[in-house]
């Protein structure tokens, strides 16, 4: 079954607000685009924190090179990453063709 990109992102809010508290940081604003490193809420010893949660709970094995920004930046890139892992990992690579 498909994960829900809407669980998924109030998952990822409610972690990185439990992260943020335990540095007496307010992150209940915290957007879906903000890109996370950036806001300063979170240390990065957090931010590590966050990663491994992140594979923990959704069964992910991240390589070294997809630990970026571009994947893990935001609660948004965190939740199309999940759901484009998740795909990849059930369905068949594109071998090509027509």
């Amino acid at each position: 079954m498909q994960p829900d990109r809407d669980g998924i992102k109030a998952a990822l809010r409610a972690k990185v607000i439990e992260l943020a508290k335990a540095l007496d940081m307010d992150a209940s604003d915290v957007a879906d685009d903000d890109i996370l490193p950036a806001t300063g809420l979170l240390d990065s010893a957090a931010i590590l924190e966050l990663v491994v949660w992140y594979e923990q709970r959704y069964g992910l094995r991240l390589s070294q090179d997809e630990i970026n920004i571009d994947n893990l930046g935001s609660i948004n890139a965190m939740a199309d990453f999940l759901l484009a892992k998740k795909r990849g990992s059930t369905a068949p690579a594109n071998a090509g063709g027509s």
